[in-house]
């Protein structure tokens, strides 16, 4: 695992990648604060796995505390929160169905609890949307999820991050 770039960095790389293929249906300050909403729901199953949280003491820290705050002394975008808690809970209330998506795609040698805490919560967070949002192009959840890896990861990684998300997308998602 690399030095994370910086929150503002992360957000302004999905901006970028959000213009070149968005969701028509959202404005471009939706876009931004799904992104948000994605990224808050990856670091939100990683604190649950370290700290043994519940689902919904974990979505009302986040509400009450962390999406009005600053984040590296400026100020996080707005977020998502409904759709943040949405695939936070939808994660955890699907976990075993989304867990066997994603082993499904990792080499046979290797198990799921052996992939870094991180990673393992973008895997389950993009399998989750391809599962459950598809009203979201497959292309955008994979994208997201990507970007995000290449945050906190290197270029290894978020290959991995894509290939894993495109296979769960070919099989949960095979004519879309």
């Amino acid at each position: 695992m690399t030095e994370p770039n910086s929150i503002q960095a992360v957000l302004a790389q999905l901006a970028e990648n959000e213009r070149a293929q968005a969701e028509p249906q959202l404005t471009s300050r939706q876009r931004r604060a799904r992104t948000v909403a994605r990224l808050a729901a990856v670091q939100a199953l990683y604190q649950m796995e370290l700290a043994g949280e519940g689902v919904e003491t974990v979505i009302t820290e986040f509400s009450n505390h962390r999406f009005d705050a600053d984040i590296e002394g400026e100020p996080l975008a707005e977020a998502d929160e409904a759709y943040f808690a949405d695939v936070v809970r939808g994660v955890i209330t699907d976990q075993r169905e989304i867990d066997e998506a994603v082993k499904a795609r990792l080499a046979s040698n290797w198990r799921l609890e052996r992939v870094d805490a991180t990673l393992r919560a973008l895997l389950r967070c993009g399998a989750w949307e391809l599962t459950h949002k598809t009203d979201v192009p497959k292309e955008i959840v994979i994208d997201e999820y990507v970007e995000l890896a290449k945050a906190f990861f290197d270029e290894a990684e978020a290959k991995f991050v894509n290939a894993a998300l495109d296979g769960v997308a070919r099989d949960v998602r095979p004519k879309a």
